[in-house]
C-alpha cells in the first residue's frame, strides 16, 4: 500500500512536469504510475489531495539534499552562486515548472495554495537560516528584515523561470543585480570600526 502511495505521489509529479496542471488528472496520474485509477480516490480521496500531498513530499525530499550546501555557504555571494545551481539543477529536472504550475493552480484553489505556501516554506527556512547567520555581524542587519528577504530571494528565483522564457537578458540583469547588492553588502563590512559605527547611527535613523 505503502508503495503505492509512493508511486502515485511520483506519477502526480511527473504528469504535472510531462502535461502542466491543467492536464493532470485522476486518469492521467494513473497512467503515469502505472496503477488504477481508482486507487487515486482510495489513497488521498480526492485528485486535489494528491497533488497537495506530493507537492510537500517533492518539496521534502529535495530539500533535504540541498540543506547541507545552504548552511555551508560562507558569504552572501556565494549563497547567490549556490542559488543559481540549484536553480539550474531544478530547473534542467523539471522542478522549478512543476512548482510554477502548481502556483498557477493555487490561485483558484486555497487548500492548493495551503500546500503550496508550505512547500514553499521548506525552502525558505534554511535560507533565512543562512541570511540570519551571514548578516549577523554586518550593519546592514539592522534595517534588512532577513525573513522578507528570503522570501524575496525565493519568489525571484521561482520567477526567472517564466522571466527567462521570455527576456533572457533581463533575467540575467536581474541576477547581476542581486550579484551587486551581496558586493555592496561586503563592502559595507569591511570597513572600519569608526566608519562602521556612523553607517549603524545613519541606519538607524533612516530606518526609524
Amino acid at each position: 500500500m505503502a508503495d503505492t502511495r509512493g508511486r502515485l505521489i511520483d506519477g502526480a509529479i511527473e504528469t504535472i512536469r510531462a502535461h502542466g496542471f491543467a492536464g493532470t488528472s485522476a486518469r492521467t496520474i494513473a497512467a503515469t504510475a502505472g496503477v488504477n485509477q481508482a486507487l487515486v480516490f482510495y489513497h488521498f480521496g480526492t485528485v486535489h489531495d494528491l497533488l497537495r500531498a506530493a507537492c510537500l513530499a517533492n518539496t521534502e525530499a529535495r530539500v533535504a539534499r540541498f540543506a547541507d550546501r545552504i548552511a555551508a555557504v560562507a558569504d552572501l555571494r556565494g549563497l547567490l552562486a549556490l542559488g543559481l545551481a540549484l536553480h539550474a539543477e531544478e530547473r534542467a529536472a523539471g522542478n522549478v515548472a512543476v512548482l510554477a504550475q502548481l502556483l498557477a493552480g493555487a490561485q483558484t484553489d486555497p487548500s492548493l495554495a495551503e500546500a503550496t505556501a508550505a512547500a514553499l516554506r521548506l525552502w525558505i527556512d534554511p535560507i533565512e537560516a543562512a541570511l540570519v547567520r551571514l548578516l549577523a555581524d554586518s550593519p546592514a542587519a539592522e534595517v534588512l528584515d532577513t525573513a522578507g528577504l528570503a522570501r524575496a530571494v525565493s519568489a525571484a528565483f521561482i520567477g526567472l523561470e517564466l522571466y527567462e522564457g521570455v527576456d533572457p537578458g533581463g533575467a540575467a540583469a536581474a541576477l547581476d543585480a542581486l550579484d551587486r547588492l551581496a558586493v555592496l553588502v561586503e563592502v559595507v563590512d569591511d570597513l572600519g570600526p569608526v566608519a562602521r559605527r556612523a553607517l549603524r547611527g545613519r541606519l538607524r535613523r533612516v530606518s526609524r
